[in-house]
């Protein structure tokens, strides 16, 4: 696998799921994030939302490599919430995702194996219900070139296949260009023999 790939959510769209067990309903919600602010704002939200819920719990991971996560059990026993949440994160190989998964209690206790079950399921069934798509980390490149070598320049641009995030063209140009990290040292080259052309 390329080191500039990543597998994430489908934006904007979210992924719901459902599991209840001895009258106990679990509620669950797949959204893509970009940051540890964006998820924790989201589950404020559904804390707010769902306040007469007994438990709000959820798991995140961020970051392209994924380094940054957190399991949050809210009061349900060690373990039992958080950690099957993420654990269905990670085994479908996601980052950029929250699962939040909001319990209410039936009154028959589950025990920590039932509730292990439980909120696995309804983080299962949440991600199910998501489109997965794969993403590629991209670098920002600025290059600084004369009016004549534009054509050559548009050239490397249009073979491999990069986006202009802007540009300035007068007789000193400049472009800043959006490339994957994989294939950023094979674009300065090329740009850098330009220069000697």
């Amino acid at each position: 696998m390329a080191n500039d790939k990543y597998k994430t959510i489908k934006e904007k769209a979210i992924g719901e799921g459902y599991y209840s067990e001895k009258r106990s309903k679990f509620l669950a919600f797949a959204h893509h994030v970009e940051s540890v602010d964006d998820a924790l704002r989201i589950v404020k939200k559904y804390k707010k939302k769902y306040y007469d819920a007994r438990h709000c719990c959820y798991a995140y991971r961020v970051g392209f490599k994924g380094r940054e996560f957190r399991a949050n059990d809210d009061g349900e026993p060690s373990s039992t919430a958080g950690k099957p949440i993420l654990g269905q994160i990670d085994s479908n190989g996601l980052t950029n995702i929250l699962v939040c998964v909001i319990r209410y209690y039936g009154g028959i206790n589950l025990g920590t194996g039932g509730l292990i079950v439980a909120y696995r399921e309804a983080a299962f069934d949440a991600i199910s219900h998501c489109e997965i798509e794969e993403r590629f980390i991209e670098e920002r490149i600025k290059f600084s070139f004369t009016y004549p070598m534009m054509n050559n320049v548009m050239r490397i641009i249009k073979e491999m296949d990069l986006n202009i995030i802007n540009g300035q063209f007068d007789n000193t140009c400049e472009i800043t260009l959006s490339v994957r990290k994989s294939k950023v040292e094979e674009l300065r080259s090329r740009l850098s023999k330009l220069s000697f052309e």
